[in-house]
């Protein structure tokens, strides 16, 4: 052991490892533990260890002079009735010498097996790039796993697959650009511990959410130096003018309930967690719960979002369970300090902020209740969007609230800033493909007997359970795909699509995939050709939105939100009653912005049987920008009428030239 402090260069702030020309700062806080020790190792595992004789405010600090980036480092000390030493991580560690793992039950032998700490050096040549600063009403997220988007390209060299690395390959810019894609939503790439019965089954977290430090990016998907490898994607994408959205989980970490692991937080500070009586509040489902209460605690995760923004440019973030960042023990408000912080952070105010709005806890549903400037996941407009295209009765009428940007949760008034976030599917559940192929979760593989995963679907097979050769069964999968994929697109919000479902990949019928680092989720890139023909339409039916919906996005939203005209009329032309709503199952929605702008007319028919739809009176043409009983895009009409098919969806445009005088137009709106 050694003895070593520079008493001047020793500081308290920044936590973590900080580099200068001459040495390394450590700091780590460790109120419930003043005995902490930093420890330094070389290549063979051995250490040397050294005292923090720092002390401010429950930090230990101290100063080392010769450290270089790339030195091995973390932390020692003695839990409660425990006579020798137990490797920890430090919670402001940035990078890690290798991918985490341990042979269960956890031991302080294990402790030091695994991978350590790496002092950092955050300088990176960014050549200039900026930021998209994509606007919000523009945005279309794709949610993308880093290692399954790549992992069976067939055209990506082996070395690249299932990496950051493979993300930039020309291959996949080229994908990007084909589809579209200007925003990149990545599942957790935070370093992720995998729970003790994943372990115990040869198993992983395949999805990411059990952090074990919030900074660090995951070395599982390095070549060879996570930290420069991220960064050197994030600067292509954005050269590309890709944004990069991160999915972050802070409402708890991977030392789980009371007999999980003690990583760090556990040792340095049990008051990081939300506790009751001593035991671990369990509001997340994963053993322990965050408490964002607590300054410390809030403290470690502003400091992580900006470490993200500022060193790695990220554009924004997609909360998981977000509802528990806004608690105060089971209380949750939109008042919360962490909300508070955010929106007085000048970093951080700027950027992209969703929220997975509820958690597992006391009234942790809280859909709506976000602050002004964040985004939600609107689980409504999935569950009601699946069962009134699957043919459920009665969810007309709030099919209509859903496609108009769910107003009665949130006003216009705030949008774009507080646009719903619309999705049909999402990394938990079923993919596009499976909601149409199967009517029940198959989720044996995950080892649970089918026990997990979510049981209220709204799906169906529409005639047989999973892959099928029937072709009637097949077109009618297909065209449901498209119904659904028009939904999200068309509705007012910002769409969330899965990247896998442009390549209609299939699960097996798995909707709690977070297990399968397999085929399962890995993507497949070789398609068949109805297959092919439906990602090529998906990526011209994001065109069509930016180039014809986004301008109506913005003309409903904020101070000119009551100035446009909104009609929801019955197949005959006329307009819809309050009885209406609850008897007819095609209608279509007709919408101007301003007083003689630009149309755009819905045509949706939910029936079994064809439906005649009357035009609006005086239009000389309209632009069908899609109908969802073909892949085709971008034809014309003159008819006065058209002929809706079976369970399909037609959007069309009219442009101001084309439109009638308003004049005689009333009145100037009809909503549900």
């Amino acid at each position: 052991m050694h003895e070593v402090n520079d008493d001047v260069r020793s500081q308290p702030y920044p936590l973590g490892a900080t580099l200068d020309t001459d040495g390394c700062n450590f700091a780590i806080y460790a109120p419930g533990n003043p005995a902490i020790r930093l420890a330094l190792f070389d290549e063979q595992g051995h250490y040397e260890s050294y005292p923090l004789d720092g002390e401010y405010a429950g930090i230990r600090f101290t100063y080392l002079p010769a450290i270089r980036a790339g030195q091995k480092y973390g932390y020692l000390l003695k839990l409660p009735n425990q006579k020798k030493w137990q490797y920890i991580a430090d919670p402001y560690a940035k990078s890690l010498d290798g991918i985490l793992h341990y042979d269960p039950p956890f031991t302080i032998k294990s402790s030091f097996e695994l991978a350590k700490c790496l002092v950092v050096d955050d300088r990176f040549d960014w050549q200039g790039t900026t930021r998209p600063n994509i606007p919000r009403e523009k945005t279309v997220l794709f949610e993308t796993h880093v290692k399954g988007l790549t992992q069976q390209h067939p055209d990506i060299p082996s070395k690249l697959r299932g990496k950051y690395l493979g993300l930039i390959h020309p291959e996949m810019m080229a994908f990007y650009d084909q589809q579209h894609i200007k925003t990149l939503q990545l599942l957790p790439i935070a370093a992720c511990m995998h729970e003790s019965h994943l372990l115990e089954t040869q198993q992983v977290n395949y999805w990411g959410y059990n952090p074990y430090l919030f900074m660090v990016p995951d070395p599982r998907y390095a070549i060879d130096d996570p930290v420069t490898e991220l960064k050197t994607v994030i600067r292509t994408l954005h050269q590309a003018g890709i944004e990069v959205i991160l999915d972050v989980v802070y409402n708890h970490t991977a030392e789980g309930g009371a007999d999980g692991p003690v990583f760090n937080l556990k040792g340095l500070d049990p008051k990081y967690y939300i506790t009751h009586e001593n035991d671990y509040a369990n509001f997340t489902g994963c053993g322990n719960t965050v408490d964002l209460a607590y300054q410390p605690s809030l403290n470690l995760v502003m400091d992580t979002l900006r470490y993200w923004v500022s060193e790695y440019h990220i554009d924004g973030f997609r909360f998981d369970l977000a509802a528990t960042l806004g608690r105060s023990g089971e209380t949750f408000s939109p008042d919360a300090a962490f909300f508070k912080a955010v929106a007085q952070d000048p970093v951080l105010k700027q950027t992209k902020l969703i929220a997975e709005p509820w958690d597992i806890g006391p009234n942790g549903y809280q859909v709506g209740n976000f602050p002004f400037g964040w985004n939600e996941t609107n689980d409504k407009l999935r569950d009601i969007s699946r069962s009134f295209w699957r043919g459920d009765q009665g969810y007309l009428k709030e099919f209509a609230t859903r496609i108009m940007g769910s107003r009665d949760l949130y006003s216009a008034a705030n949008w774009p800033f507080k646009l719903t976030v619309n999705y049909i599917t999402y990394h938990d559940g079923f993919t596009l493909q499976d909601l149409v192929s199967y009517k029940h979760k198959h989720n044996e593989a995950n080892g649970e007997q089918n026990r997990d995963g979510h049981g209220d679907n709204r799906s169906d097979n529409y005639g047989v359970e999973g892959p099928t050769k029937d072709a009637e069964i097949n077109k009618c999968r297909m065209q449901q795909k498209r119904n659904f994929m028009v939904t999200v697109l068309f509705s007012f919000g910002i769409p969330h699509l899965l990247t896998a479902d442009l390549l209609s990949h299939t699960q097996q019928g798995n909707n709690n995939a977070y297990c399968q680092d397999n085929e399962i989720s890995w993507l497949q890139w070789q398609l068949g050709a109805d297959e092919q023909q439906f990602q090529q339409w998906l990526g011209k039916l994001v065109v069509a939105r930016e180039q014809y919906m986004v301008p109506f996005i913005q003309a409903f939203s904020g101070d000119s939100r009551n100035s446009n005209r909104v009609f929801w009329r019955k197949v005959d032309g006329s307009l819809m009653t309050q009885d209406d709503w609850n008897q007819l199952n095609s209608v279509s929605l007709h919408l101007g912005i301003g007083d003689s702008g630009d149309e755009i007319l819905y045509l949706i028919n939910r029936t079994k049987a064809p439906a005649r739809f009357s035009l609006p009176e005086g239009h000389q043409t309209w632009q069908v920008l899609c109908d969802t009983a073909s892949f085709d895009i971008q034809s014309t009409t003159t008819s006065r009428e058209r002929l809706q098919p079976a369970m399909s969806f037609a959007i069309l445009y009219c442009a101001s030239k084309d439109c009638p005088s308003q004049d005689s137009v009333s009145p100037k709106t009809s909503t549900p």
